[in-house]
């Protein structure tokens, strides 16, 4: 069974990032941020290589589009971002009245959409929403708002899309019409306490969603009907996201962070911050490019 016991994730960046996010394969290159540095990187395995851009602010992920640049969710907005300059170019703030947010996790979905969430930094207070981008228009999803939004994770097909509320330690599942209408939501999955809280999310070839878990010391994997069907443990208590990656996407790269540990606890987890990398045992879906 893909994930288990016999799983064991091996650092192989070691960075140390204070909030390690947003993992994702293109272009057989891994591409990860640290939030609160401000930093975008490129990873690339076969060669060890690992670029590293400073974004203008908080920085919680970028995507690639089919233009060939990508889209970036910075706290001040949405940025389009040439990796070929550097440069990052302000494309749309979808919250200019509420400073106190910043984009926090995004995915694409089979249409070229982004579905992107913002949340409230300071993580008080419910302000934090689900925004679609299509063709440069971008829309609030009509989700309840939350103190943290994170996913979103979607389907194959790109008809059914995960919404992770962390705080409410919830996974909510919701259907997608064909113009991008979301229907009413079902919680597909409530965190136990102790367990940690469910961060990044994403969708495995077999239909089933794995979520890091922030203070949970690992990653869990859900099948369709929201069964628990494995537990993939980390040496580190704060897994953020994972993406799958490598030959035939069946590699499982995970990002983590070193956000909120006390200097006792960072000195029990030298790795913590770093990006880890297990065998999935499934193939991950491919990244669709954004048609923005």
């Amino acid at each position: 069974m893909p994930g288990g016991a016999d799983v064991t994730p091996e650092s192989v960046l070691s960075l140390g990032a204070t909030l390690g996010e947003g993992p994702v394969w293109t272009g057989d290159r891994l591409w990860f941020v640290d939030i609160k540095e401000h930093r975008l990187y490129r990873h690339d395995p076969a060669t060890g290589m690992l670029d590293m851009w400073h974004a203008p602010d908080q920085i919680g992920w970028a995507l690639p589009t089919e233009r060939g640049d990508m889209i970036a969710g910075i706290k001040t907005g949405l940025h389009r971002f040439s990796p070929e300059t550097g440069a990052f170019t302000p494309l749309h703030d979808p919250e200019p009245t509420r400073p106190g947010n910043r984009l926090n996790d995004a995915a694409t979905d089979p249409s070229g959409r982004i579905w992107l969430g913002s949340m409230h930094d300071e993580e008080t207070e419910a302000s934090g929403a689900l925004y679609r981008l299509d063709r440069g228009h971008c829309v609030h999803a009509g989700l309840p708002e939350v103190v943290i939004t994170n996913g979103p994770a979607i389907s194959a097909d790109g008809r059914t899309l995960w919404h992770t509320d962390t705080l409410g330690k919830t996974i909510w599942r919701v259907s997608v019409d064909e113009d991008g209408t979301l229907g009413k939501p079902e919680a597909f999955v409530t965190i136990e306490d102790g367990a940690g809280y469910p961060d990044g999310a994403v969708i495995d070839a077999e239909g089933c969603l794995w979520t890091g878990l922030f203070g949970g010391w690992g990653v869990r994997r859900y099948d369709p009907a929201g069964k628990l069907m494995a537990t993939v443990k980390f040496p580190v208590a704060n897994i953020t996201k994972i993406a799958f990656g490598g030959p035939g996407l069946c590699t499982a790269y995970a990002t983590t962070a070193r956000k909120g540990l006390s200097a006792a606890e960072l000195e029990q987890q030298p790795l913590a911050g770093d990006v880890f990398a297990f065998d999935a045992g499934v193939s991950g879906l491919p990244v669709h490019a954004a048609n923005s």
